[in-house]
């Protein structure tokens, strides 16, 4: 009996020709591992295909929920945005992915695992450090890195090894799940080229949206999100219905340079609606009930934890240790945000919340206002007195006598 390999399948061209080439190099047995992250792919009949091209079995795995209690709370709670602009889609779903065939490598004595990650972008990573970091004796297979095929090489190895495959007719190289949609290639490549409509499909073009504004009641409670428009939903519901939405809205889209973990630049264009919606609501609430301190600290956490995720550190101790800090702030960011959702914007129009800062009766003009006026006075003195101390120094130094040094002038000519 051979030994086993578990291959992260997807059901595309990649992963479908991988089944018959690990066979064909490893002499390994190949057993799939299809997991739901809410790709909104039909995965019926996926696991009778991978036994067609040859696997010996299949799972499939439905981590909706778990991905979004697991991986995206977490995230709201950080407002993570990698280089201030990506919500961490695809980045999120990896570490769990990579969780998945790990678990099923050691449920089938497997000795390997397998994805079908190139060697150019951040995904391999993600894989890879997940695996690693949760058991270093399996081996990691990547066809796709190894093989050195381009597409048309794989449909003709397809071809001549009777492989079933659906060869899409689309221009775009498309990666999805709850939290976004990653949408790369064609004339996607040129970064001055603005994104044709039928790149998306969450998000409509604003120009089409709604003549009339849409408003939507986010309620949060300890950072995350638990009900909308007054509507106690589960957290995949949340998503699904923020997502429809702000996509019908026309908001949602993410186009920016980034900065990829291998060193490449590249453009990259996201559809995102529930998660920029949840993340700026979110973000918005926090300012109402945590201190500027707080604030200002965990805006550094923000960008760390981004990166680490961004970066494939899922399972990194500094993470656990800023999610500490972030549960802890978390604690009193509980209340409702309103936004308007109007032609591809959405904007913060009201929040309230019991744990509330904000007191009308300091922030106030009018006669009922309780702050002391007079105690200013003192503390711009105060809050001055280095910078005026510095200038007076500066002023003082400039007045002094500056010595000057005359050189001998040139004898002049008879």
């Amino acid at each position: 009996m051979s030994e086993k390999v578990v291959l992260a399948y997807s059901g595309g061209l990649d992963t479908s020709v991988s089944i018959k080439w690990i066979k064909d190099k490893y002499n390994l047995d190949v057993v799939t591992c299809t997991v739901d992250v809410g790709q909104r792919e039909d995965l019926s009949g996926i696991g009778e295909k991978a036994k067609e091209i040859g696997a010996v079995n299949h799972y499939q795995l439905d981590a909706k929920e778990e991905f979004v209690s697991r991986f995206v709370f977490p995230s709201i709670k950080a407002n993570s945005l990698y280089e201030g602009s990506y919500p961490l889609g695809t980045a999120l779903a990896r570490p769990l992915l990579a969780e998945k065939l790990v678990q099923v490598a050691e449920k089938e004595g497997a000795v390997a695992v397998a994805h079908g990650c190139t060697g150019k972008g951040n995904d391999q990573v993600r894989f890879d450090v997940t695996i690693k970091a949760m058991n270093p004796d399996l081996k990691i297979i990547a066809p796709v890195r190894e093989w050195n095929m381009n597409r048309e090489d794989e449909i003709k190895y397809a071809q001549n090894n009777n492989i079933p495959i659906t060869v899409s007719k689309s221009i775009y190289s498309v990666d999805q799940n709850l939290w976004g949609r990653s949408i790369e290639s064609g004339p996607l490549e040129d970064p001055f080229t603005e994104p044709p409509d039928d790149a998306f499909e969450w998000c409509i073009p604003a120009a089409r949206a709604p003549d009339k504004p849409d408003y939507l009641e986010i309620e949060f409670e300890n950072g995350i999100p638990i009900s909308v428009d007054g509507r106690s939903l589960s957290p995949v519901e949340i998503i699904r219905y923020v997502n429809l939405k702000a996509g019908q809205n026309g908001f949602g889209i993410v186009d920016h340079i980034e900065d990829r973990l291998v060193g490449i630049k590249s453009r990259e264009v996201y559809e995102c609606p529930a998660a920029l919606t949840l993340i700026g609501a979110h973000k918005d609430l926090e300012k109402l009930v945590l201190t500027r301190h707080e604030l200002s600290f965990k805006s550094k956490v923000e960008e760390e934890w981004s990166w680490l995720v961004y970066s494939g550190l899922w399972m990194e101790p500094s993470r656990l240790a800023l999610d500490a800090f972030v549960d802890k702030t978390q604690e009193r960011v509980s209340g409702t945000v309103r936004v308007k959702l109007y032609k591809g914007s959405m904007r913060v129009v009201g929040r309230k919340s019991p744990q509330s800062l904000y007191q009308h009766k300091l922030s106030t003009y009018d006669r009922t206002s309780t702050f002391d006026q007079n105690a200013a006075v003192g503390f711009i003195e105060l809050w001055g007195l280095p910078s005026r101390v510095a200038n007076e120094k500066a002023t003082q130094m400039n007045k002094d006598p500056v010595p000057i040094v005359k050189s001998a002038a040139p004898a002049k000519k008879s």
